[in-house]
């Protein structure tokens, strides 16, 4: 193959819509892990700018305007933050691809509450999400994960492609919001209600 590993390696990551962990890419390449993980640290770091090795390399030449990022359990290409207007401009072309307020509130419940039912989430909310956590289905950012046993509600939480759009590896890394919400004491309220 013109490239070898290496130009295989950007020919998936180039047509892949969702991060691709080092085993898919080395089972699609029949090589060893070890060594497509090696491959893509090195096109991270040539992406990044970094043209020489080890410890002489410490700051960037010249960063492209895509990076590689190991998110949501793998790898995928990006466009780089410092160009998200340009491209935004680009892909929208006038239109909003915005969450409403009462999306993110919604979507901001499910992720640090999941697995959460509809009817908690709207507990919690002081309003009706039903019409919300649909758009967000249908937006790829919630999933149902599983029935209730005693309620026989179902659970909702979030997508790796709601990681991915934050830049996460995994719901761990949300911060912490404790320290700016009011009124934490009477949350644990919400849990004993019965839906």
């Amino acid at each position: 193959m013109p490239g070898g590993l290496r130009g295989a390696v950007e020919a998936i990551l180039m047509v892949t819509d969702r991060p691709v962990t080092d085993g898919q890419l080395a089972a699609a390449l029949d090589r060893p892990v070890e060594q497509v993980h090696d491959v893509l640290v090195g096109l991270q770091r040539d992406y990044d700018g970094y043209t020489g090795s080890g410890a002489q390399s410490t700051e960037p030449a010249s960063p492209r305007g895509f990076e590689l990022r190991n998110i949501a359990g793998g790898w995928r290409i990006f466009s780089r933050k410092h160009f998200a207007s340009v491209v935004a401009d680009f892909v929208l072309d006038g239109q909003s691809a915005r969450l409403s307020q009462a999306a993110l509130e919604t979507l901001t419940v499910i992720a640090y509450r999941q697995p959460v039912s509809r009817a908690r989430v709207s507990a919690i909310r002081g309003v009706t999400v039903d019409s919300v956590v649909r758009t967000l289905l249908q937006r790829g950012l919630v999933v149902e994960m599983e029935t209730d046993p005693e309620t026989g509600a179902v659970l909702y939480g979030t997508t790796s492609l709601f990681l991915e759009r934050l830049g996460l590896g995994s719901v761990d890394e949300l911060p912490r919001i404790a320290p700016h919400l009011p009124g934490l004491e009477s949350l644990g309220e919400y849990d004993e209600t019965t839906y």
